[in-house]
Order: C-alpha cells, then structure tokens, then sequence
C-alpha cells in the first residue's frame, strides 16, 4: 500500500489506517476476539500499518485486543491511542490531569504490550487543564521515550496553537467526510500552515455513504447512531441524496460507494490519512482499494458541483457531546 507523510512531523503511515473502536465498542455487540484479531491481521496483510484506539473504546480493552493482536507486528506498525476521559468514561466528564495522563499511558502500554506509544491523542480538549500543561506533560512523556508523537482529536485553532507552541502538534484527528466538512474552513489552513497531519474519523459517515443504512435500518440498542441527530429516521431519509450523489459517480467507475467517499478523502490532502473502521473481512479489502482510485479533476468538480446544491441534514452529536469539540 502506498505511504504517506502526516505533515513535518517525520512520521509516515500507510496511506489508509485502521480505526479500531467498532470491533469492542460504540456499534453493537463486540467482536468476537478470534475474529477481530484475524481481521487486525489481514489489515496488515492488505498493507495497513496504521492502527487506532484509546482508552475510553471499552476502558482499554479495545486498546488489549490491539496490544494482543499487534504483537507480533509491533516492529511494523504504528499504534496510536488517546486519553482524556475520566476513568476512561466519555459518559464522565473530560480529565487531562497530568497525573491523569501519565497513568492512562502507563496502562496503554502494558495493555498495548509496547514499551512506546507511537501516538498519543488528547482525545478532546479539557477547559479545566491549561492545553499548554497537557501538551508540556506529552513532552516530558516523549523526552522519557514512553512516547513518539503528540496528537490532539476534535481541537479547535487556538488550543492546536497553544498546545504546538509547547509541544510540536504532529497530528489532528477529527471527523471529516463528504457530509462533514466543517475543518476545511478553519482547520486545514492552520495545519498546512504548522506542518500538522490530518487522520480523519468516520470517512465513510458512520456507515451512511456505503449506501447500506436506510430509513427502515434497525441499529442495535446499544449502537452509538441511535443517540446522533444525524440519524433520526427523517434524517436518515432526507440525506440519502448525498448516498446518490456518490453512487452514480461509484457505477461509473466500476467502484463502492465506499471507496469513492475513501477516494474523494485522500483525494483533498496530501497529508491526510483516514481510518475507516469494520468489522468484516469483505469491508477491510474494499476500503484498502480506495487507495488505487484516483479521481480526477472532473471527478471531484462533480461531486463538488452535486454537494453545494444539497444541505446535509441533522447534527453529528448531540448538544451534551457536541460542546466538546472544537475547543
């Protein structure tokens, strides 16, 4: 699979990563163990050596199933995990403590059978805990050698600033796709301009561009969606115009819905990388196709051209989670 650079900061990754979250959390049902480790291990196969998680995806035991399926790749691969919830709780509050900080990383990294963190994430920006404490705190974290790289998830401009100032920011993680396009505007200049790579979450809209959510699809009662404005039945119905916008343009190219949203993605930046999730092997092989279609110019006029003309219904989170981000 071909590589990329996330900004200055020396660190390159195959063009497209994993988001582990779904295989134990937020979707419904865990993953069985056996299978979800097989699925960790074709992604290597298929070329992927970029995995994500993070304390709060089932209060380390996401990060425990990596840490066990990784073991025998971990000279081959980098691993990124996030803090910043208390107790490892996103239904608890925000808690960058120092303390706090240096204890999830000492347990991510027996859990993660590492002696280093390639990545480590806040996961959303505490206003109780100056960014700069936090960003110092990574810093000595990373002089120790228990850490390589600082990453910051959901940040708004002056925190990745404030926090660069101390500590240089070498990734952002936030949620970014052809329905959500909020960090063009303010974010993506201010990494271009740092030298800071972008790793966008949920690329494919949570499942929705894949074209296989409908307005009569049933999500498990424990699955995350149920809670999303985005996702309420009339919304579901009235932005399946987006989904048509991406399947004419998919039948024409002899491709997915998926792998012309994955596309339209790396298409934006030279310096990001996204990491869709899956639970299925078939899922795993069509989204790491997405990185051999190259849309052309015409291609992405035209989906530009479909997109400014529609007007994306419903929020992504609601309110209780939406002030989280963007800080």
């Amino acid at each position: 699979m071909k590589k990329r650079k996330l900004g200055n900061s020396g660190l390159e990754v195959s063009a497209m990563g994993l988001g582990c979250m779904g295989l134990t959390f937020a979707y419904g049902a865990a993953v069985n163990e056996a299978d979800a480790i097989e699925l960790i291990h074709q992604a290597v196969d298929l070329g992927i050596n970029f995995f994500d998680t993070a304390e709060a995806y089932s209060q380390g035991g996401n990060e425990a199933l990596l840490g066990k399926a990784l073991k025998p790749y971990r000279d081959k691969v980098v691993i990124a995990t996030k803090f910043g919830f208390k107790e490892g709780d996103a239904t608890k509050g925000l808690d960058s403590n120092p303390k706090r900080i240096r204890a999830v990383v000492e347990s991510s990294l027996k859990l993660l059978r590492t002696d280093v963190i390639d990545v480590l994430y806040q996961h959303r920006v505490d206003p109780n805990v100056p960014v700069e404490e936090v960003a110092g705190t990574v810093k000595d974290l990373i002089q120790e050698g228990k850490v390589k790289y600082f990453g910051m998830s959901e940040a708004g401009e002056q925190s990745i600033r404030k926090a660069n100032a101390v500590q240089s920011v070498a990734v952002l993680q936030s949620e970014y796709s052809i329905w959500w396009r909020e960090p063009e505007t303010e974010i993506f200049p201010v990494l271009e301009e740092l030298g800071i790579g972008f790793v966008p979450f949920s690329p494919l809209g949570r499942g929705f561009l894949t074209g296989t959510i409908h307005t009569d699809t049933q999500f498990e009662k424990n699955d995350f969606r149920n809670s999303l404005p985005r996702f309420s039945k009339e919304n579901r119905e009235a932005n399946q115009v987006v989904v048509h916008v991406i399947e004419n343009l998919a039948a024409r190219k002899n491709a997915t819905n998926a792998q012309i949203a994955l596309a339209w993605v790396l298409a934006q930046k030279p310096w990001i990388v996204p990491i869709p999730g899956t639970t299925k092997l078939h899922r795993l092989a069509e989204n790491s196709g997405a990185v051999a279609l190259e849309l052309s110019t015409s291609d992405l006029r035209e989906i530009e051209n479909a997109l400014s003309k529609i007007n994306v219904q419903g929020a992504r989170y609601p309110q209780q989670l939406q002030q989280t981000v963007g800080k």
